[in-house]
């Protein structure tokens, strides 16, 4: 029996069990809960990076955002907070939608 060890879809569950399988699971504690969508959001980023096709990296980009939105709950942060903090920093520091890539910097302090 495969051991995966990782956060996964609160419905991955039912749909293991429906397939006719079985599965054991356990609920994190907000601790570790926290870690783990951490752990998973790497994952899920890893997983846009090496994505071959459109469409597989908007399927990625999906899931990291359901991860955004449960650490941002999990958080105590609403949507309109975090939106707030986003264009906040757009409006002071930009945003990356030029594709502007930094190659180097002549100077005594880091300036980023």
């Amino acid at each position: 029996m495969p051991v995966y060890n990782k956060l996964v879809r609160d419905l991955i569950p039912q749909i293991i069990e429906a397939g006719g399988n079985t599965c054991s699971i356990r609920v994190l504690k907000q601790g570790e809960h926290i870690e783990e969508i951490k752990t998973k959001m790497q994952e899920e980023a890893l997983e846009f990076l090496e994505a071959a096709s459109p469409k597989e990296a908007i399927e990625e980009l999906a899931d990291i955002l359901e991860l955004v939105h449960t650490a941002r709950q999990m958080y105590g942060v609403t949507y309109e907070q975090l939106e707030q903090i986003r264009t906040e920093k757009q409006r002071l520091r930009g945003g990356f939608s030029k594709g502007i890539y930094l190659i180097e910097v002549e100077a005594e302090a880091e300036l980023i």
